[in-house]
């Protein structure tokens, strides 16, 4: 067990890459990802162009559950930005065949990074800004109860009625005021 920021971004990366069959992610926000490998979009656009089923399901910026989340925390609005930035980071993936990107307004109590028969499960703790959370790394075997337990809630978290397919909002276009500068509408 290590906290999450002890986990180095390879060893996600990696077992993310070895997938052959499903990647699933269900976080609030996670943007450490993209930030620290660049290359992950690109990656599980690799990983779909094989067959590999990828499902993503990242914190709905706006819902009740993600601010509560921020408060415990003690992040404030800080989460909810993160989860607006995680989003704009898989935009690109939208229309990716094979690839499903959500937002949920779910309660979380663990993040998960599954990757076939892996799964790297941060659990949430009360007040601990979430690089502080408690990593495991399951892996399944034959009885599967462990890692099985965590797949099916993911599973669930996917199809629950605070999931829906991320749709983003249209863009909003800056405009030229005569007489003034330039400013939002």
């Amino acid at each position: 067990m290590s906290e999450r920021a002890d986990v180095p971004v390879s060893v996600i990366t990696d077992m993310l890459a070895r997938a052959r069959e499903h990647i699933d992610v269900l976080v609030y926000a996670a943007v450490s990802l993209h930030e620290a490998y660049p290359r992950l979009n690109d990656m599980l656009r690799e990983r779909t162009a094989e067959e590999c089923g990828v499902r993503i399901a990242i914190g709905d910026a706006d819902s009740e559950n993600v601010r509560q989340r921020g408060r415990e925390e003690k992040f404030g609005h800080g989460i909810e930005s993160r989860c607006r930035l995680a989003l704009m980071h898989y935009r690109p993936l939208l229309g990716v065949p094979g690839l499903e990107l959500r937002a949920h307004g779910t309660t979380l109590y663990n993040s998960l990074h599954r990757a076939d028969d892996q799964l790297l499960v941060d659990a949430h703790v009360w007040g601990v800004n979430a690089y502080g959370a408690p990593v495991w790394h399951l892996r399944r075997h034959d009885s599967g109860k462990v890692s099985g337990a965590y797949t099916q809630s993911a599973a669930g978290r996917m199809r629950c009625s605070g999931s829906r397919p991320y749709a983003p909002a249209p863009e909003r276009r800056m405009r030229r005021v005569p007489g003034r500068s330039t400013t939002r509408p």
